[in-house]
């Protein structure tokens, strides 16, 4: 099990909370949710997360790839019950961002996660800058507590990310 910087596994470190229920078909022949199922719920928390927040901008944009996706298991689960998939961003990069997970079920947290995603460009394939727009969307849900980086304040998270620029055609 790895550390806990961003503290994944409390679930009042999160603002968003997605409820998943479990199925009969996520578990497996030792009687408990498999491993793959987990991955699923923190993809349900993740489009849930965006669905939301994006629609406060008026654009849905999903262009995301997923790039990466550490799970720690930290606890057995078992059918039935709901889930809580908490969900954080946790960095923003200029076409890329990292969100965070807890899995949380009766009162335990049962793992945590990590996913990169990047922006892409639908026609091309090729990442992308993310929008301007966007961008300032979510640099400002990244410095919300209580659920920011352990120095989520605004000056930090500028430090993390400085103002949007346009790329230049060498970058990209």
């Amino acid at each position: 099990m790895t550390a806990d910087p961003y503290n994944l596994s409390r679930i009042d470190s999160y603002r968003y909370l997605e409820q998943v229920s479990t199925r009969y078909s996520d578990q497996d022949a030792m009687g408990h949710i498999n491993n793959v199922a987990y991955a699923a719920y923190i993809e349900a928390g993740r489009l849930g997360y965006f669905l939301n927040l994006m629609a406060s901008s008026g654009k849905v944009d999903l262009n995301y790839v997923l790039a990466n996706l550490n799970i720690d298991y930290r606890a057995e689960m078992h059918f039935p019950g709901v889930i809580f998939v908490g969900v954080k961003m946790l960095r923003l990069g200029n076409s890329s961002l990292t969100t965070g997970y807890g899995l949380f079920k009766d009162g335990i947290c049962h793992a945590t996660a990590t996913c990169v995603n990047v922006h892409i460009d639908i026609a091309t394939r090729k990442s992308t800058s993310i929008e301007a727009r966007i961008q300032q969307l979510l640099l400002t849900e990244l410095t919300k507590e209580p659920h920011g980086p352990p120095d989520a304040s605004p000056r930090a998270a500028k430090q993390m990310r400085p103002p949007y620029t346009k790329p230049s055609a060498q970058t990209r």
